[in-house]
């Protein structure tokens, strides 16, 4: 019998005081009845850096491949994966209009999101989604 992928939920969220500024990433990991917190900070960084790293470090922090279901409030990150992603590797990791913002994060996101079958979900941020306040909490504290 083939082996059972696991289920992961992952929540993320990023934050910034200013933009660019002091900023810190989230994401919860959840599993079953088993739960994992990860956070982190940089000193000078973006909204849309700290967004893109909650992702990653959320993917990395998973030990084998997954079914992976993401919740992020940000356009960018799920716009980014799931609609523009592939031109902008076909055009060498370039925007249509030039250079790409972020680019060293997005090709870590998609050596990563290989491992796995996610399913991208956005959820609006500050609008009472119990675990993207919980996630965005987390973000805020770790600056």
């Amino acid at each position: 019998m083939p082996k059972k992928i696991p289920q992961v939920v992952i929540y993320t969220d990023g934050a910034c005081l200013g933009n660019p500024g002091p900023g810190g990433w989230a994401a919860i990991l959840k599993y079953g009845r088993h739960e994992r917190e990860l956070s982190g900070h940089e000193k000078d960084t973006t909204n849309n850096r700290m967004e893109l790293r909650a992702a990653l470090e959320g993917l990395r922090a998973l030990t084998e491949s997954c079914q992976v279901t993401l919740y992020t409030d940000s356009t960018y990150l799920k716009r980014g994966i799931t609609e523009w992603l592939p031109n902008w590797k076909r055009r060498n990791w370039r925007r249509k209009g030039g250079k790409l913002a972020n680019v060293d994060l997005w090709m870590k996101l998609d050596e990563e999101i290989t491992r796995h079958q996610i399913l991208w979900r956005w959820v609006k941020g500050h609008a009472g989604h119990v675990m993207n306040e919980r996630v965005d909490k987390l973000a805020r504290k770790a600056i």
